[in-house]
């Protein structure tokens, strides 16, 4: 029985120790991401995954049009938006 635990014990010390190191904090940051993708509002500054600067001009379900510097509007997934630089005045 011994043998048995001084055998498993450091393996499940390190799947404790990945899961706090690894996991739970990339699933913290997934959440808040989904938060703010949830809350994009017209009028933010916000920044793509691909790099565009811009502003929202609108949102719906799943999109959200940007304003881009040139006057374009430009249609992405809103899972595209990674971060709001600037959130809208309410």
């Amino acid at each position: 029985m011994e043998g048995l635990l001084g055998t498993v014990g450091p393996i499940i010390l390190m799947f404790v120790l990945f899961y706090f190191l690894l996991i739970r904090p990339q699933q913290k940051r997934q959440k808040n991401v989904q938060q703010m993708q949830n809350s994009l509002k017209k009028g933010d500054k916000i920044v793509t995954i691909g790099g565009l600067h811009g502003i929202v001009d609108s949102v719906d379900e799943g999109k959200v049009v940007i304003k881009c510097g040139d006057g374009s509007r430009l249609t992405y997934d809103r899972s595209a938006v990674r971060d709001v630089v600037e959130s809208a005045q309410s």
